[in-house]
């Protein structure tokens, strides 16, 4: 029995360990679907969204701690108590998104790991199956080091991790697993190889005859069918290819620039997702760097999902030498984990991205 707690132990403190690190990397990515999950399509608790942030950074590092709680063995009631609420809240948040389609990614890992919704149920009804067993079995967690030094461990990880978090906050995630990764090119990611599996739907046809209604289904043909036609609805029944960049666009006033911009030979790219929460502090170095890429021939283009109003705002703001295209909002938070952001691109490919505070570590 011991053997079988030690292996469950083990599992359980390196996941916690794992999934908190990975969102612990990317806290700003964590809130982005923290925020997913308050709206009020899903959970209807918007009064939190302000705070998404601060509960991601709070909910990582607990997390990580308790994987390493679970490991030393220090305080076995508290941490199997915790790690039992914390497990109980996920499998029904996983459930909850799962069975009514809210959120299609739960973040457990990240961008490392994607997760369907109802592969992510099933890791946690694994996970609470094991943490039920070690809740009732938390007699025979024993301690791996000295008592002595289990508080001097958990104090260091709470420091370390927040000094982390605070790094990459700063700065951006040591580690990017996103498809806008320094080195991708856009074009690349947005493309759709040849015998590609293409998506397949149920057209579902509705018609009024002699008073009642009669649903025919198809793979998309019209039916012939006798009655007044209601209304078709669509089913997806079997999901396409999908290229790892499928939002990605540059517009302005109803014209697409996409493919302008990404075959230009050299490209500053000011990534802003939204001007009403953006950070003020970065707009004297987006000009000086703006102005610098200008005059060395680069093309420059900033990109935001905010309105013309907000855009002629802070243009005049900050007397900025470029004008915004528009893009979508969330493709642009996938880009850079900064608002603004900074990027250079060749010829579509990224070959450097920063955060608005290393703005005098780009190279024109």
């Amino acid at each position: 029995m011991k053997l079988l707690v030690g292996i469950a132990r083990v599992v359980v403190g390196v996941l916690f360990i794992f999934s908190g690190f990975i969102k612990l990397n990317d806290p700003v990515g964590f809130s982005f679907k923290l925020q997913e999950y308050f709206s009020q399509g899903v959970l209807n608790i918007e009064v939190l969204i302000p705070f998404a942030l601060v509960i991601a950074i709070l909910l990582v590092v607990f997390e990580l701690v308790l994987g390493i709680m679970l490991l030393i063995g220090y305080l076995p009631k508290f941490t199997t108590w915790s790690l039992l609420l914390m497990i109980v809240f996920f499998t029904f948040l996983t459930f909850y998104s799962a069975y009514f389609n809210k959120v299609t990614d739960c973040g457990c890992f990240g961008d490392a790991i994607p997760l369907t919704p109802w592969q992510s149920f099933i890791k946690d009804v694994i996970l609470l199956v094991l943490i039920v067993f070690l809740f009732v079995k938390r007699k025979l967690i024993t301690p791996v080091f000295a008592p002595a030094s289990h508080r001097w461990i958990i104090f260091l990880s709470f420091m370390l991790s927040f000094v982390f978090c605070y790094y990459v906050l700063m700065h951006l995630p040591v580690f990017d697993f996103r498809a806008y990764k320094v080195g991708a090119n856009i074009q690349e990611g947005m493309e759709v190889p040849e015998g590609a599996p293409e998506a397949i739907y149920e057209y579902n046809w509705k018609f009024l005859h002699e008073g009642e209604e009669v649903i025919i289904t198809t793979n998309g043909q019209y039916p012939q069918q006798e009655g007044e036609f209601i209304e078709v609805e669509t089913e997806i029944i079997q999901k396409g290819y999908e290229p790892p960049i499928h939002d990605f666009y540059i517009q302005k006033d109803g014209e697409n620039f996409t493919s302008e911009i990404l075959e230009a030979e050299k490209v500053f790219f000011i990534v802003a997702y939204n001007l009403r929460s953006t950070e003020q502090d970065g707009y004297a170095a987006v000009k000086r760097l703006s102005e610098e890429a200008l005059g060395k021939g680069y093309k420059v283009v900033g990109v935001t999902s905010s309105g013309e109003e907000l855009q002629q705002q802070i243009i005049e703001k900050y007397e900025l030498n470029f004008e915004f295209y528009q893009g979508d909002e969330t493709a642009l938070k996938t880009i850079v984990r900064s608002n603004p952001g900074l990027l250079v691109l060749r010829k579509g490919t990224i070959t450097q991205k920063k955060h608005w505070f290393d703005a005098a570590d780009v190279d024109l």
